[in-house]
């Protein structure tokens, strides 16, 4: 059993004490405003009850003052012996510390010193922390004890607070820009029982009752599609997805994506609606288009962005007849013959596809600062998207790259059933060759393919990586509320 410090044990005194005067748990408390509500409200406002965490108390004689704040702001309380009386006086300098949460009414005032506060008439007690607070938010340096008690880091950074309101307030942006452009949300199944959506390592599990393998959604796209061929012309959905790869400071095995489809688009219509909604999307959180991270300014206003074309600038890497190699061991050759990575560096990519991704990510991402377009992409890469009309090797997709990390990909859609079946049979080969990041064939989405699909072009991007970029965050772990740890020993 854990062993309780001095100021735990005193605590917990204090906590008998309270119950013997009240409930120091009661079950609600009325508030007239927020606290940020408040601090709007003019001097001389009378009958308002706020209530709050302490995070900074001054105890005088009879003349106190504490701060307490809600998620959104925070306020100065001014408490004087005459109003509240001797009795409530010396329960409050006594009993109160701070990270317990208070319940205040009073009228609001400005200080000799300028500070807008709540003059208090009456206090109540609403909930006692058993725990100090840290005195200062150096003492949750440890980024362990920051990701692990993230109630804390909430609790004393506002820099952690802002970036978890922007997020709430980037998901009320994205369903409002999306409904307002006919887009319908609707939800996709995340135990599923086929590998199919993107090109990733899975994580598997087993349904009891039906006594089959299942596997978690590593993307919704093959259903929201189907919700296409089904007849909703615009569909998106906000998406827990699970891939079980490698952990960095932008991948987490667990993250929310969105994907959004629209019928008779194709990716050109696409680039143009992605462009102009994180034009708003940046806009509405930052209140510019202009952004900094980690010491980039980042423009995301231009009407036009930067394009690089992903065949063309790999025939420069590999050559000019890369797209007609199907042995990986002829590829990997390749490769160390043009001296850019050895095989033992090689070793772990087994398919053409995983080669290809990997030189694409070291040679062309990489150095890729401004927000800027990656387009026209090899087939083998993407097996569910469209063949390009003058070239069935290569496949209409795009890419947004930003400070060397993808934030989006998107392409007209593949709705030729015969030829993704195909494509889903090539992928069997990468399969067997021992890329175990491939799609199964999946019969369940060929069929539905069948009943006939109109023109689409569909987009999918990773939140998490997104609100890194918009907040200046070095690691996906500090946009995440709750981000997997290793069990405590």
């Amino acid at each position: 059993m854990e062993k309780l410090s001095e100021q735990e044990l005193v605590r917990r005194q204090k906590l008998e004490e309270i119950s013997k005067v009240c409930n120091p748990y009661p079950d609600k408390f009325d508030r007239t405003h927020s606290i940020a509500e408040a601090r709007e409200l003019e001097d001389g406002t009378k009958d308002v009850r706020i209530a709050g965490r302490v995070m900074f108390m001054r105890k005088m004689g009879k003349l106190s003052f504490v701060k307490i704040r809600d998620l959104e702001g925070a306020i100065q309380l001014k408490i004087e012996a005459d109003k509240l009386g001797e009795e409530g006086y010396d329960f409050f300098k006594r009993l109160i510390d701070s990270g317990d949460f208070i319940g205040a009414d009073g009228e609001i005032i400005t200080t000799q010193t300028g500070e807008k506060s709540l003059a208090v008439e009456k206090l109540t007690f609403l909930g006692k922390a058993l725990r100090p607070l840290p005195e200062k938010f150096h003492g949750l340096q440890d980024t362990e004890v920051k990701y692990r008690e993230r109630y804390v880091d909430l609790i004393m950074n506002e820099e952690s607070r802002n970036v978890f309101l922007g997020r709430s307030k980037f998901y009320a942006f994205l369903r409002k820009f999306l409904g307002e452009n006919g887009f319908l949300e609707v939800e996709t199944p995340i135990v599923q029982t086929a590998v199919s959506g993107a090109s990733a390592r899975p994580f598997f599990t087993h349904h009891n009752a039906l006594d089959i393998d299942c596997n978690l959604r590593i993307a919704p796209e093959i259903f929201l599609k189907e919700c296409i061929i089904a007849g909703f012309d615009r569909v998106f959905e906000v998406a827990k997805c699970f891939r079980n790869e490698g952990m960095d400071s932008e991948h987490l095995q667990e993250f929310t994506q969105v994907e959004w489809y629209a019928s008779y688009w194709n990716f050109e219509d696409n680039i143009k609606f992605y462009t102009k909604f994180i034009r708003e999307l940046v806009m509405y959180l930052k209140g510019t288009t202009t952004i900094t991270y980690q010491g980039h300014e980042i423009d995301f206003g231009k009407e036009e962005w930067p394009r690089i074309n992903y065949v063309e600038e790999m025939k420069k890497i590999l050559g000019e007849d890369f797209l007609d190699i199907e042995d990986p061991s002829v590829l990997k050759e390749r490769v160390v013959e043009k001296k850019l990575f050895t095989m033992a560096e090689l070793e772990d990519y087994k398919s053409v596809s995983q080669i290809i991704d990997f030189v694409y990510k070291n040679y062309i991402r990489k150095s890729i600062v401004e927000p800027t377009i990656i387009y026209n992409y090899p087939a083998v890469l993407i097996p569910l998207a469209r063949r390009n009309d003058a070239n069935e090797k290569i496949i209409d997709v795009f890419q947004v790259v930003c400070l060397g990390t993808e934030l989006c990909k998107a392409y007209s859609e593949l709705v030729n059933p015969k030829q993704q079946r195909q494509s889903f049979e090539d992928q069997l080969k990468a399969k067997a060759q021992g890329d175990d990041e491939t799609m199964d064939l999946d019969e369940t989405y060929l069929r539905a393919m069948e009943q006939g699909m109109p023109p689409i072009s569909g987009l999918g991007f990773g939140i998490d990586r997104l609100m890194m970029i918009l907040f200046d965050a070095p690691s996906i772990r500090d946009v995440v509320l709750f981000p997997i740890m290793k069990p405590e020993n």
